[in-house]
């Protein structure tokens, strides 16, 4: 299994499209109703909207290839593309996902490594992310990877109020 991750571009929009819909209904379908999905769905995966980020200076996406399959995908923030005031010493990791079916083969922590290869290149002191409360797997797997829970913050799946932790880790 070979695993290559790249810089992703406007030219990727597409990609990143897929992946972004297939992954997220994949982690959070069975939790959430189907118009609730279908309206987070289509305002945050919308091509204007990724293209709007992809644009962004101040936001980076890193596609996950495993043997030329694309297979996940990271989005890390600074400055003020942070979904919280966290602070300039801050980086965000606002989306790492990872098909189910190249889960449990270490790209997440592939990516998550890339995250912090980023923020150590800016300059940054802390990393952080959002982990909606009934992800169990995913906050398993952030405390392994140093993480720690110091707060929380509302998410909106379509017009439900969800709870995500904030989970924070010093570099």
């Amino acid at each position: 299994m070979t695993i290559s991750i790249t810089k992703c571009t406007l030219a990727d929009v597409h990609t990143l499209q897929a992946l972004s819909y297939e992954t997220f209904g994949e982690t959070f379908r069975e939790q959430n109703s189907p118009e609730n999905m279908a309206a987070y769905l289509e305002r945050a995966f919308n091509l204007q909207q990724l293209e709007k980020e992809l644009s962004d200076s101040s936001s980076q996406f890193f596609l996950a290839y495993v043997d030329g399959e694309a297979a996940g995908y990271l989005k890390v923030n600074i400055g003020d593309a942070q979904s919280e005031k966290m602070g300039e010493e801050s980086l965000e990791v606002e989306r790492i996902y990872v098909k189910r079916s190249f889960q449990k083969h270490g790209l997440g922590k592939e990516l998550l490594h890339q995250a912090l290869e980023v923020a150590r290149a800016c300059g940054k002191t802390k990393i952080w992310l959002g982990v909606w409360e009934k992800n169990e797997n995913a906050i398993a797997f952030y405390k392994r990877m140093g993480f720690v829970q110091t707060g929380a913050h509302s998410f909106y799946m379509g017009d439900e109020e969800q709870t995500d932790y904030i989970m924070v880790k010093d570099l």
